[in-house]
């Protein structure tokens, strides 16, 4: 291929890497949801825990809703599924905003914008994933990192409107600013070719078979791929979704402290996306998975058994922030590595399932044990246990390649020294 044939490629791919972002960061603003509870509480005498429990629904709904994203995309294109989207959660969120009782919040914030958001989101990062084949890491970074982005920059814009306009009326605001950046974003995105999905990078892959979602099935890989990332986003969205609680509980931090703490997970969070990203497309991505799971074991027995004060408190929750975004922008090339990239959003969306039962893990684990020292204990023997299975993890097919591989440098030797 010719220099000015690449800097063809390249002006063809960027674009769409650009609306990924547009859109990614219009996503990750259901990740303000924080702001909403208690101004909701104060609005309509609700319990906190109840109007908490919305984004659990949320979540939930959206990693649910990632299971149908790729039929919804062959019928109507990678286009029309993120138009749908945004319809989604501009209706979704527009109806929140004359939510007058609790059901009424859940179906419209949880279950309506929670499956409008899972499904922009898989498709959007497989078909970027599919158009960068050689850069999988680092453009899956980008893309989840946007997603994070958007829950620092719109935590401002969201909170100004709740203190000028009321929490009802900025709920329609922010679907309108919803629809506008997927709507917006979508007029940048092409849906991967056949060709892009195919080329492969020279790097140790499984994908010489673009596995179905039923041949994927079929392999021990997958469940415990599955196990690894369930672990691994049980300890994150635990830590993350606890940090002031934690800071305040087991570090003795003041209030001002706890919320520097909440800043500070979410920007190693957004760190750990871009860098250990970045650096998977250069290095084993399972021995960077192996190692972000060791640092959050080794924070999980500092929280749970060391004196802290409020230096090693705040290493500890930046050291699992920055772990936690890394493995979970790094797990889907892992999943194309495996399992190839023609299927990819299908593939990907059952093991991402994962995150889902994680995050609804965290606090029932939490509650059953009793406690924030029993469950950082726990998560210490879980993520040991999850860097032991990355380590001798190897993709589907593999083993009997390297052996081939082995068996072929033997008779090499052989022959050699009867020469």
């Amino acid at each position: 291929m010719t220099h000015t044939s690449g800097m063809n490629k390249a002006i063809v791919r960027w674009p769409i890497l650009v609306g990924t972002v547009i859109v990614m960061i219009g996503l990750g603003t259901i990740y303000t949801w924080s702001l909403f509870n208690q101004p909701l509480v104060d609005k309509f005498g609700w319990n906190v825990g109840a109007v908490a429990m919305t984004f659990s629904i949320m979540s939930f709904a959206l990693s649910l809703s990632t299971l149908s994203a790729s039929k919804i995309q062959k019928k109507f294109g990678i286009r029309g599924l993120l138009l749908l989207s945004a319809v989604g959660m501009g209706a979704g969120l527009a109806l929140t905003s004359l939510a007058s009782s609790l059901w009424m919040l859940y179906i419209a914030a949880g279950v309506l914008v929670g499956a409008s958001n899972g499904i922009a989101y898989m498709t959007t990062l497989s078909n970027t994933i599919q158009w960068f084949p050689e850069r999988k890491g680092l453009v899956s970074g980008i893309a989840i990192g946007a997603y994070g982005i958007g829950s620092v920059l719109f935590k401002y814009v969201l909170a100004f409107l709740i203190q000028n306009v009321g929490v009802s009326q900025t709920f329609f605001y922010w679907g309108m600013i919803s629809f506008v950046m997927i709507g917006g974003g979508l007029l940048l995105i092409r849906q991967a070719p056949v060709a892009a999905a195919k080329k492969e990078s020279s790097r140790e892959t499984a994908a010489h078979h673009n596995y179905t979602v039923s041949e994927m099935l079929k392999t021990k890989q997958v469940y415990l791929l599955f196990f690894v990332l369930f672990t691994a986003c049980m300890s994150g969205l635990y830590m993350i979704g606890s940090v002031a609680n934690i800071g305040t509980s087991l570090a003795g931090l003041d209030a001002a402290a706890a919320a520097n703490a909440v800043a500070l997970v979410a920007l190693f969070n957004t760190a750990g996306r871009l860098v250990l990203g970045a650096l998977s497309d250069h290095f084993d991505r399972l021995k960077i998975v192996a190692g972000a799971l060791l640092v959050t074991a080794a924070a999980a027995v500092t929280l749970s058994s060391v004196a802290l004060n409020t230096t090693l408190f705040f290493l500890c929750v930046a050291s699992v922030a920055l772990c936690f975004g890394g493995n979970i922008t790094i797990f889907p090339a892992i999943v194309a590595d495996f399992f190839g990239l023609k299927n990819q959003s299908q593939n990907y969306g059952l093991v991402y399932q994962g995150f889902g039962f994680g995050g609804l893990s965290a606090s029932f684990i939490s509650g059953l044990l009793g406690g924030f020292v029993p469950t950082f204990r726990l998560i210490a023997i879980l993520c040991s246990v999850a860097c032991i299975v990355v380590i001798t993890l190897h993709a589907p097919g593999m083993a009997a390649v390297r052996t081939a591989h082995r068996w072929g440098r033997k008779q090499l030797r052989e022959e050699h020294i009867r020469s």
